[in-house]
């Protein structure tokens, strides 16, 4: 009963999933060869292609932009899940739904109320006219699109810190402040210790959007702030070479996967588990 139960899933994983990575791979490692029966003829072209100084740029600048946008999403997030996991159950649910409010609106609307917010005649120029101050330039650049970042990735941050922490016997905490610790050192020695598993969770999950989205750097960075996102959208839907544009995706994978492995190793570490490898 339970494997037939589990037949819809994996046909659905087959579909969505395994198929459409097939593809990509398929894509990625041959380039196009009216000559063969299927066009197509295996070659590592465009990972050579893909070396070159103009897509390494646009690679290490997603992956600096990433790396910032997640460090800025822990020092932003890791205080508020644990202040958070200090309140009354009433006052956390609370804020717990205003946390996971702004990710029921669409991706799209939430990038463009930020336009609205720094832009030339937005809510913080109209603000800095009206007490005599010249308008700044807040929108196309790096910090507008980590702002867009960290402002829509922090809730997959906050949320597993939250609940490792929430979930953490306080007995423990109880026992270490018997022994004399303080509470600095209470944090320092077991609360920190601890949580390191939802941080990892947290981490992976904001790293992996961060460096791959491409709608944040379109919006706010205006379209001169190219990331790996715009790079595969654009080999896809204007350039039309979709073998380039899977190479990309294929290199991007390797890359979040790499990351994850050194995560999973680190987690494993702290667990004593089975992790990623």
């Amino acid at each position: 009963m339970k494997r037939i139960a589990a037949y819809p899933y994996i046909f659905w994983s087959v579909i969505f999933i395994v198929l459409p990575l097939i593809l990509v791979f398929l894509y990625g490692i041959t380039i196009e060869d009216y000559s063969s029966p299927l066009g197509l003829k295996f070659s590592l072209e465009n990972f050579y292609r893909f070396l070159e100084p103009v897509y390494l740029n646009v690679l290490w600048r997603s992956i600096l932009l990433a790396v910032i946008s997640t460090i800025m999403c822990l020092i932003i997030g890791y205080p508020f899940s644990f202040i958070l996991s200090k309140l009354s159950i009433k006052k956390r649910n609370t804020y717990i739904l205003l946390v996971i409010i702004p990710m029921w609106m669409n991706f799209l609307l939430r990038t463009y109320a930020w336009m609205s917010i720094l832009g030339k005649k937005g809510i913080i120029n109209n603000l800095l006219r009206s007490i005599g101050l010249p308008a700044l330039d807040l929108l196309y650049n790096d910090g507008a699109v980590i702002l867009g970042m960290v402002y829509n990735f922090l809730p997959f941050m906050i949320l597993p810190i939250y609940t490792v922490l929430i979930k953490m016997d306080k007995n423990i905490l109880e026992a270490a402040e018997d022994l004399g610790a303080n509470k600095f050192k209470v944090f320092l020695k077991v609360i920190f210790p601890l949580s390191l598993p939802g941080v990892i969770s947290g981490i992976t999950m904001v790293f992996m959007p961060a460096v791959s989205t491409f709608v944040i750097s379109k919006l706010l960075g205006g379209g001169q702030y190219w990331l790996i996102g715009n790079l595969v959208e654009e080999q896809f839907l204007r350039i039309n070479d979709w073998h380039f544009g899977s190479t990309i995706a294929l290199v991007l994978m390797i890359i979040i996967l790499f990351a994850m492995a050194i995560l999973s190793k680190y987690e494993d570490k702290e667990e004593g588990g089975a992790g990623l490898w």
